[in-house]
């Protein structure tokens, strides 16, 4: 019985990390897009917002499969 779950654990697994990257990066991009109109400045905080996206979805990502492995 324990066999036939792997697959779904995988899959849950997979969607986590994707939604952990994906997520974290837009949601960087679009807030920072978002503070450059309204302080008029060019890619300044685009650009931090993405490194900041990827850095928040990298550590998120490694904690989720930190935690599914139980390398807590």
């Amino acid at each position: 019985m324990a066999n036939q779950q792997t697959p779904f654990k995988a899959v849950a697994l997979t969607s986590g990390i994707l939604s952990q990257l994906a997520g974290g990066t837009l949601v960087g991009i679009f807030f920072g897009r978002w503070l450059d109109e309204q302080l008029s400045t060019s890619p300044l905080f685009l650009i931090l917002g993405l490194l900041l996206g990827l850095s928040a979805g990298t550590y998120g990502t490694v904690y989720l499969v930190r935690k599914y492995t139980g390398e807590e």
